[in-house]
């Protein structure tokens, strides 16, 4: 029996925390400017044996693209990575110095 509670302990404590600091963030903006609810779109590409994640948010009309790509138990990542690229490009949060700071962009639809 104590094996279980053991276990059951281990499991709970391993389990991946998903945070939603920039999704929030994201929303709470639209909603004070009053703009639509962001709408987030996931997007996958295999590669080799495995499946990359992304996501792209769109924000009053404008897409924007995570930075990066995620393991398929990571998707709320890549989410959270589209939050945080909307909200730089909305002046919310300063966009990062250096040589990525390009990389940042909206895409066309």
């Amino acid at each position: 029996m104590a094996s279980m509670t053991a276990s059951r302990l281990h499991t709970a404590t391993t389990t991946p925390v998903h945070s939603t600091v920039w999704q929030n963030k994201l929303m709470n903006e639209c909603r004070s400017r009053g703009l639509r609810a962001p709408n987030f779109q996931e997007c996958s590409d295999r590669r080799g044996g495995r499946t990359a994640w992304s996501s792209v948010v769109e924000v009053n009309g404008c897409k924007h693209q995570a930075r990066y790509w995620y393991d398929g138990d990571w998707v709320n990542n890549a989410r959270e990575d589209a939050a945080e690229v909307a909200l730089q490009r909305m002046g919310v949060i300063p966009a990062p110095r250096g040589p990525h700071a390009r990389l940042l962009g909206s895409i066309s639809a």
